[in-house]
Formats: structure tokens, C-alpha cells, sequence
């Protein structure tokens, strides 16, 4: 009979365990040949101020150090506005000059409007497909804006997802032109 019960139990509750999760975490993975050695284009990737030289979409880019709470070292920050009139803050987590990356997240308020949560991104730069060229690699992890799983109209997975796609195609286009 206990068994039973337990059982019953278990039937009972596994509907609420099973809807007890969070919305669903999104990827965006971007691979960019351009036609560079490593070494050069690691030199431009790891200016995180240079988004404004390579990036078609950004019309203003702000660089500021900021007291990191958790550490209390100064951490590189940028906003960079765009010319659909969203903007968005970001602050520098590492910049590894061995293995070519760099890892940067979203900081979120009034300064990031684009339709994404929790964003982060890791720029790695590694060997082309041929000699004189670099793969440079952008991979995105984010939620969508409404951050639940009850998505709002316009703030669900899809609209998180093209924002991120059309920001990592005009990166593309960016990058290329400036190798």
C-alpha cells in the first residue's frame, strides 16, 4: 500500500517538476574567414573599443572602466548604439592572448535595448582555412527578452534570435571589409 501511495504520489507531481524550469537557453554560433594572419587579427579583435571600426551597424561606441563589485579590479565597459536605435552595455570579462579570445557579457539596464537577456558572447580567433587567413568565431549564449518561459509578443526566442543573427552577419560583412 505504501508503494502504491508513493507511487501515486509521484504520477501526481511530476506535471508541476516537469513545467518547474526556467526558459530555454539560446546559442548563436558565427564563423568569420577573413584574410589575415592570427596574430593581426587578434590585434583588432582584442581592442574591445574597435567595434566601431569594423562593425556596419554601430554609429557610437562609449569605453569606460568600472569598479567590478565582485572583485574590485576596474573592468573594461563599453555601450554601443546602432543605427536601428538600440543600444547595449558590455563589460569585459577575460581577454586570453594565448588562446586568442576574448569572453564578454551584457550588462543589463537602461543602456541595453536589444532583444536579449543574460548575452554573453566568446570572440576566438584561430588559423584559416588557408595561410593568411584567421577563423574568428563569435558563439552567443542569451534568453529572450521577456526571460520566461511565457514569452511576450515580440520578445520571445525568434525575435532574440534574429537580433543576434543580424548582429553577428553585419559583424561578418564588417570584418571582412576591414581584413
Amino acid at each position: 500500500m505504501k508503494r502504491f501511495i508513493s507511487l501515486m504520489l509521484l504520477i501526481c507531481t511530476l506535471p508541476i517538476v516537469a513545467n518547474a524550469h526556467g526558459p530555454s537557453g539560446q546559442k548563436v554560433v558565427k564563423e568569420i574567414v577573413v584574410k589575415a594572419s592570427p596574430q593581426k587579427a587578434w590585434v583588432l579583435m582584442k581592442d574591445f573599443g574597435s567595434i566601431a571600426k569594423w562593425h556596419p551597424d554601430v554609429t557610437e561606441i562609449e569605453i569606460k572602466n568600472i569598479k567590478d563589485e565582485s572583485t574590485g579590479e576596474e573592468v573594461q565597459h563599453r555601450i554601443v548604439k546602432l543605427k536601428n536605435g538600440r543600444s547595449f552595455e558590455e563589460k569585459m570579462r577575460e581577454v586570453d592572448d594565448e588562446a586568442m579570445k576574448l569572453d564578454y557579457k551584457m550588462v543589463e539596464g537602461d543602456n541595453s535595448t536589444i532583444l536579449v537577456y543574460g548575452y554573453r558572447t566568446v570572440l576566438t580567433v584561430k588559423p584559416g582555412p588557408a595561410d593568411d587567413e584567421s577563423t574568428i568565431t563569435l558563439t552567443a549564449r542569451f534568453y529572450n527578452k521577456s526571460n520566461s518561459l511565457e514569452q511576450l509578443p515580440g520578445l520571445g526566442n525568434k525575435e532574440a534570435n534574429d537580433e543576434i543573427n543580424a548582429l553577428y552577419d553585419a559583424a561578418a560583412l564588417g570584418l571582412q571589409k576591414a581584413f
